[in-house]
């Protein structure tokens, strides 16, 4: 089955490198010479990419990852932009066809034979003179050439400059927008703040206030500074309770270990709290456990704690289950104070589903990366009920944060890093 998905890739990304090549070489360069040295670039450019999600994440090609996650970005981002401009292309070709039909056909009545004479229009005007047949011919074959249906030129030249055209504005677009979802990647996250109500919370908690962070994503392209940027952060708030909702990592302790360290600095009043995203079971989940207790970051593992008058639950990720540690509900949910009210800390949003039976008062969740590269956030859509802020999921309110670090290219546009702080507020 992963041999079927990762040929899948191939082909997808093979294709998608061969729609660039047609639009950004072979339409706008005539010269055979230039076509050939694109579709040389655009072959490596094609390997490159899934050379880079496989090699990478594997740790076989670490050094693939700033040029390779880069090019995927401007990739994405050229796909996007030519995509939109075929539209008007399309209507152009379609003026440019419907002007020149009635041209072609105005030619065409002008140059027919007239009944009862058997010559040409074109003729009628100079008749034939004796040992003159040659100049007529000359003459004949001169006026039909400047004729609007048959100057096929100018209709080239046309094509020619909205090729360059689109080529130009999609390469300085997608160059343009990567550049900018870099900057806003690798800066520091922002703070987005919210006021939750919860029926249940009791007076004397009016106000607590939960700092949520998520999809921090140490790896080959952070170094130790991106973890210290993330937990100045959380600190400069001030907040009651630190939720970290999964998705820290993307290499094993032995790797990243360094670059976790500073979490251990992190500040609240009634402590810090993890529970794993689908990332951590691609990195050793369990060595990541143990790891994130040593930081003093507690992990939440299918469990439930009281802080004062609100319950504080936390379930594995979704995709634990086929690591052998699935979410448990029962156990983290079940056999309750249902007077109390609960905040569950699960990683993907749609958890919410299953957590719905349990009258669960507030979900916080990350994994959707609030789409990270619009218009990416369309197609998150589709998987997860809510990408961004707060909604609900079967009576259930979820809040998701954009999460505070990136996963692949190094690009965040329309879904800046956050910490987001919730509020919560009593009836």
């Amino acid at each position: 089955m992963l041999v079927v998905f990762v040929g899948l890739i191939v082909v997808v990304i093979g294709l998608i490198h061969f729609y660039l090549w047609k639009r950004l070489v072979k339409d706008p360069l005539p010269g055979k010479r230039a076509r050939r040295i694109g579709a040389v670039v655009f072959v490596g450019l094609a390997v490159l990419a899934p050379a880079t999600l496989i090699g990478v994440r594997s740790g076989a090609l670490p050094w693939l990852a700033w040029p390779g996650y880069l090019w995927i970005a401007v990739m994405f981002y050229l796909l996007v932009t030519l995509a939109v401009l075929e539209i008007p292309r399309l209507a152009l070709s379609l003026a440019w066809r419907s002007r020149r039909r009635p041209e072609m056909e105005t030619a065409t009545v002008s140059t027919a034979p007239t009944a009862g004479e058997g010559e040409s229009v074109l003729t009628a005007e100079k008749p034939p003179t004796v040992g003159g047949g040659d100049k007529q011919l000359t003459d004949e074959k001169a006026s039909r050439s400047e004729t609007p249906g048959n100057a096929d030129k100018p209709g080239i030249d046309r094509r020619l400059v909205l090729a360059r055209g689109a080529a130009i504005f999609a390469g300085l677009t997608a160059v343009g927008v990567t550049g900018y979802g870099v900057r806003t990647a690798l800066g520091g996250p922002r703070i987005d703040r919210i006021q939750v109500p919860l029926a249940k919370l009791p007076r004397a908690m009016d106000g607590t206030r939960l700092a949520v962070v998520s999809d921090i994503h140490l790896g080959p392209l952070t170094g130790m500074n991106h973890a210290r940027r993330i937990v100045d952060v959380i600190n400069s708030v001030q907040a009651d309770i630190v939720c970290v909702v999964g998705d820290l990592v993307d290499g094993s302790v032995a790797e990243l270990g360094r670059f976790a360290a500073p979490l251990a600095d992190i500040q609240s009043r009634q402590g810090a709290y993890f529970v794993t995203g689908n990332h951590e079971y691609y990195s050793g989940f369990q060595e990541w456990v143990d790891e994130v207790a040593r930081l003093d970051v507690r992990p939440l593992r299918n469990e439930r704690l009281e802080i004062g008058g609100l319950d504080l639950a936390g379930v594995n990720d979704l995709g634990g289950a086929e690591s052998g540690d699935p979410p448990n509900f029962v156990q983290a949910l079940g056999d309750r104070d249902q007077s109390r009210p609960v905040v569950l800390m699960a990683h993907q949003p749609i958890a919410a589903r299953d957590a719905a039976p349990f009258g669960v008062d507030l979900q916080v969740s990350g994994h959707t990366h609030g789409g990270q590269m619009a218009p990416f956030n369309l197609l998150v859509k589709l998987e997860q009920p809510v990408v961004s802020g707060l909604g609900k999921v079967d009576g259930v309110p979820v809040y998701v944060t954009n999460g505070a670090g990136f996963w692949g290219p190094p690009v965040r546009v329309g879904a800046p890093p956050q910490v987001s702080v919730i509020e919560l507020r009593s009836p």
